[in-house]
Order: C-alpha cells, then sequence, then structure tokens
C-alpha cells in the first residue's frame, strides 16, 4: 500500500499535533500510523506520520506545497517521502563479508524495502559475492600515501549512483570531512563494540582483556569526529569467562549484523530523527 510518510520536529509547543493532523483530515487524510515526542531536555518536539496516499487528492509535491503555511507558522523542519519512491543504497566494505552478505540477503528477500545501487570496495576480495547479485562492484584502492584522490574517487561513484544512503558493512577506512558533511544525515556506520566502550582496532580482543560480561555492536550515522555520531541502534550479547576472544569475534559478527540491518531498516522508513548529537527512532 502506497503511503506517504511525514516526519517533522519543530519548537515543542501546544497545538502541534492538532495543526498537522487537522490538515491531514481537512484533505481527507487516512493516517495508518503516527508517533510522537517531546524532549523535555531541549525543549524539541518529533513527529512522524503515514498517510494513505490515495486518500489525499493530490501527490507528494503539492502536498509539500499545501503543508509549508503550517510548517512555517509552527517554524518546523519537515520532510515528505512516497514509499514507491525507494531509497537508492551504495554500501562501502572491505574484507569481512559478514554484514555486506546479511544486507544482500536481505534485500533480495525484500526485508530491505530499498535499491541496491553499488557496492565499492578498496579491495577485490568480496567482487564475486557482490556481482552474484548483479550489483555493480567498484574495487577503489585507498593509498596510504595518497588518500585523497581514492576518496574523490569514491565521491565520484556516489554522484554517479545517486546514493540516498551510504552504509559502511565493515569498511575499514576513516571517511574524509567532506564525504561526511556532503552525505550528513545518510551515513551509516556500523561499529564492532558496544560504543563508546572499546572503540579503535580489535575492540573484541580489548573486550577480552578486560573480561567484559557484555559485548555488543553499535550502529551510527557517520560525522566527521570518529565513531562519536549520533546512534541509530545497538544491542548486546552475555558472554562469561569460558569465552575465548574469538568466541567473542564470532558472536560479535552476529550482533553487527542485525544491528545494521535494524538501523538500516529504519532510516529506510523514515522513522530516524536527529536529535542534536543523539536520535528519536520510533520503531
Amino acid at each position: 500500500m502506497r503511503r506517504y510518510v511525514l516526519t517533522m520536529t519543530c519548537p515543542d509547543r501546544v497545538g502541534i499535533v492538532a495543526a498537522v493532523s487537522g490538515f491531514i483530515a481537512e484533505h481527507g487524510g487516512w493516517v495508518l500510523e503516527a508517533a510522537q515526542h517531546g524532549d523535555l531536555s531541549t525543549g524539541r518536539f518529533f513527529l512522524r506520520i503515514e498517510v494513505i496516499a490515495d486518500t489525499l487528492p493530490f501527490g507528494p509535491e503539492e502536498l509539500a506545497e499545501r503543508f509549508a503555511p503550517v510548517a512555517e507558522a509552527m517554524s518546523m523542519s519537515y520532510r515528505i517521502t512516497d514509499t514507491e519512491v525507494r531509497k537508492r543504497v551504495v554500501v562501502l566494505v572491505s574484507r569481512e563479508e559478514h554484514c555486506l552478505a546479511d544486507l544482500l540477503y536481505r534485500w533480495r528477500s525484500g526485508d530491505l524495502a530499498c535499491d541496491m545501487v553499488a557496492v565499492i570496495s578498496n579491495h577485490e576480495t568480496l567482487r564475486p559475492v557482490v556481482e552474484w547479485h548483479d550489483i555493480p562492484y567498484h574495487h577503489v584502492p585507498i593509498d596510504r600515501a595518497d588518500k585523497a584522490a581514492g576518496f574523490a574517487q569514491v565521491g565520484r561513484v556516489l554522484e554517479v549512483a545517486r546514493a540516498d544512503v551510504v552504509v559502511l558493512a565493515r569498511f575499514m577506512q576513516i571517511l574524509p570531512p567532506d564525504l561526511c558533511e556532503r552525505y550528513a544525515g545518510r551515513l551509516i556506520n556500523i561499529h564492532h563494540s558496544f560504543l563508546p566502550s572499546f572503540a579503535g582496532a580489535r575492540p573484541y580482543h580489548q573486550a577480552f582483556e578486560r573480561g567484559v560480561k557484555l559485548i555488543g555492536a553499535t550502529c551510527h550515522y557517520v560525522t566527521a569526529d570518529l565513531d562519536q555520531g549520533p546512534i541509530i541502534e545497538q544491542d548486546t550479547r552475555r558472554i562469561d569467562h569460558t569465552d575465548s576472544a574469538d568466541d567473542l569475534v564470532r558472536v560479535g559478527r552476529d550482533v553487527e549484523r542485525t544491528v545494521l540491518a535494524r538501523g538500516l531498516r529504519w532510516h529506510l522508513e523514515d522513522r530516524v530523527l536527529v536529535n542534536g548529537v543523539r536520535t528519536v527512532v520510533f520503531d
């Protein structure tokens, strides 16, 4: 069923829901799902509404045009998306395939409503896996002596692919600030630890050395500040003294797969609204 998804944020005040729902009702719109959140610490209000498209007498462009006065009166930032228009996803990956393979399976099975338009890697390792799925594979080496040239090529591939969302599925390179800025709010990363704990290299081995009882993974938006972007989703698994460092890596990979898939799905469904350095997730 085709739907229009309205996501909005504005300074909190009385009458926001009434104004938005009244506008939709005035034009005969059928609300299928609605969620809201008022953040007392920031004074911001967040709202997500799904409307059955066929119940409105106009398309998304006219809907946005007619809604603009309501948004202006509320000092509201808003976005309207059409579920018939699938977001174009590009995946960045290095050598490890577990997250990429999981995303490709979920995409092929219909669990992720998007178009997988390209995979970019700084290694040739995963070309057979990607091309088996009939997805273009772009090998872009990142030379330590001239990383700027490699990332310039990554940027060109993203532009040609018209990427709406860029997913770092264990891409073991730090993106330059200009790419982070260009795709702000559309760059999704999976970090193989329960941030902010054990950031950096070999986090599961760090966790093993510390004798932790919980390990996890973090899906977050990428910013120029390494591993500091707004967190979309996290999960953990319990381990104990009988588990080796290799066991932690194995269990951690399972968590990474599920956390990244959930985070990406919520983003594709416009369920994630950025609230400063945090997020509001209407899951």
